[in-house]
This record gives structure tokens, sequence and C-alpha cells, in this order.
């Protein structure tokens, strides 16, 4: 997701910039999505039989508070997620920061917040992806900057505060009944996370942070995917340098998800990127975000559209849509896929049932 700045606009607004940039993300619904990366599965077409069509809402809830609603097509108010479910979407993604501010588009987004949404998912009958950010708000493909309780500790102090967190929040997750299915254990980190302690760099530093976080996931709940993320699959040197140097270190991971933001007439490359780079450490994979202009609704749709065939034709378990919900006056964010005027969904939500 992009960095959003204090006045909620984010970087590159109005501009095709930074979020044309392509960023994705990969998730699988279990064993047979992880057998069909594996090539177990006799076909693509069998591989995406598990598919899965997510979104992050993770705004909602502040929406919410702030008086928003969501039209249907047809233009009846009605719960976001029944709208959603009606698209085919069966996977929400949520991010949580950890001592986020009260700010309504950069901060929220603290445990309990998440798990009382998760709640709400789980009732709706879908399933959850919880995208830990590893500091108070964005951290993302350009900043990894740790939570302020942990700037000035060395890396031994910040491994056992990496742990005692994880724990601790996955404890909400499964004592609120609302254990995900995947887990991002940071957020577009290729450049590392908490930096400058778990710089790429200082690559067997960020392993153990990132080894702390798995062990601790897997402690509370052995079954959830554990995935590790990354953004601009496009720019395949930078996979390989994080991917070898995590790898080299002992790195721990159960999937590869990417971010991608490209259009239409890039989608088979950069998904043929990120099965390239999963298939080399024999992780499966998916889109855990994607995203495009909604004053652009038809060229966001076809992107979609490509995006979810190149995904299944490759063996990608999956996509994750960021934040399609949005809508203005609550950010400026031009990337969502509802209407602020009619409250409607825009044509971009009709990709999840063409392809």
């Amino acid at each position: 997701m992009p960095p959003i700045p204090a006045n909620g606009v984010p970087l590159g607004s109005g501009k095709v910039g930074r979020r044309t940039l392509l960023k994705a993300t990969t998730a699988t619904a279990g064993a047979i999505a992880t057998a069909a990366a594996f090539g177990e599965l006799e076909t693509p077409a069998q591989a995406a039989a598990g598919f899965v069509k997510g979104v992050d809402i993770s705004w909602a809830p502040q929406m919410e508070a702030r008086g928003y609603s969501w039209k249907n097509a047809s233009g009846q108010t009605q719960d976001l997620l029944t709208i959603l479910k009606g698209y085919g979407i069966t996977a929400i993604r949520l991010r949580t920061f950890v001592n986020p501010s009260g700010d309504p588009a950069n901060g929220h987004c603290g445990i309990n917040e998440v798990a009382a949404f998760a709640k709400r998912i789980k009732a709706a009958g879908m399933s959850i992806m919880l995208d830990y950010m590893f500091g108070d708000t964005w951290n993302s493909v350009g900043v990894q900057n740790p939570p302020a309780a942990w700037r000035s500790m060395g890396y031994s102090q910040m491994v056992s505060a990496m742990s005692s967190y994880v724990n601790q929040t996955m404890t909400v997750m499964r004592n609120n009944d609302v254990l995900p299915t995947w887990v991002q254990i940071g957020n577009e980190i290729n450049s590392g996370i908490c930096r400058p302690v778990g710089s790429v760099s200082s690559a067997a530093q960020m392993t153990g942070l990132l080894n702390a976080a798995y062990t601790q996931v897997k402690a509370v709940s052995p079954g959830s995917t554990v995935c590790i993320h990354l953004a601009q699959p496009q720019k395949y040197d930078s996979m390989t340098t994080f991917f070898s140097r995590y790898a080299a270190n002992g790195g721990k991971w159960d999937m590869s998800v990417f971010s991608s933001y490209g259009s239409a007439d890039l989608a088979a490359g950069i998904v043929g990127n990120m099965k390239k780079i999963s298939a080399q450490y024999g992780k499966p994979f998916l889109q855990s975000e994607f995203g495009g202009r909604v004053d652009r609704a038809s060229s966001t749709q076809a992107a979609l559209v490509a995006y979810i065939q190149a995904l299944k034709a490759n063996g990608g378990q999956g996509i994750f849509y960021w934040e399609p919900e949005c809508m203005s006056p609550f950010t400026g964010y031009n990337m969502g896929a509802w209407d602020s005027s009619s409250k409607r969904p825009t044509s971009i939500m009709n990709g999840f049932t063409q392809a």
C-alpha cells in the first residue's frame, strides 16, 4: 500500500506515479493451493479452482464510525461485506500497527480493533489475512521505520520485543476465535524491517527478526500460512537480493506474496516474475495488493482481469485489491473502486466476476 501522509492524501495522488509500480502479494487457501504451486496438480485450471479473491478494507471501521456507508450496484445501502461477497470476495486482508495514533486515515488498526472487525468477517464466512506493519503507522517499500517504543533498541532487545509483540497480538486473535489463514510478517519489506537494525544490508539481523515473528505466529497458530511480502516484482534484481540473503541466513516462510499496481499489458510479465522467484525457493505465491485509478475505471477493470488470468495461468493462489471501499473526502487516495458521489461500486469490481 502507498504511504499516506498526515493530510490523508497518499504520495503520488492524482498522478500515475508510484502507484503504477507493481506491488503484489500471494496467499494460499491451504494444502490444495500449496500443492498446485508446486505443480502437484496437473493443470493451471486445477490450480485455479481454489483461487482466492480478496480485498484489504482496513479503513472500513473508521469510515463507518464517521458515518460512511456503501451502496450496492442497484443503489441500495447494504453491509459492505455483503456487497463484497456478491462479487465473489472470500477473503479480507487487515493491517495492524503497533501503537497507532487516533488519526482516521493514518492511525487506528491496533490489534483489538482488528480482532473486533475480524469477528464480523468470520461471521460473514470469509477468511482473514493479517498484515503486520511492524510500525506505528505506514511501512511500505520506501519506508520501514520501527515503532517508536523500539527505536532505541539494539538487535537482541528488538528480537525480544518482536517475539513478545507477535505472540501477544496473535494471542488476541486466538482469544477472539479469529486466527488468520495467512499472516504477513512485514509489509513490502524489500529493504528489510525496523531499519536500520533489520535492514536487508544487515541480512543476519533482518532474518533473526523475521524468524522471531515466524516462530511466534506458529506457536499460537500452527495452521496459519506465514508470508513474506515484497513490492514491485517487475524489479527482479530487488526480489533476488532479498530472497537470496534471507534464505542464506536461514529465513523461514511458507508463501511469497507481492504487491503490483501495473497495467493490463504488464500483468503477464509481472506475474511471471512472481512465479519465477517463488519457484526458485519452492514456495507458493499470490498477489496481496492490486489497485488502479478509480477515475480510469475501465482500464483498472481490465488490469484486474489481466492479473487474475495471469495468476491463474501461472499457479498463483489469489489476489487482494487494496482498499476498494475508500471514498473521498475520507481520504484523497484515488485508487479505490467505489464512486464517492453515488456510493456505488464502479465497474472495477466487475473484474472479479469476469476472470
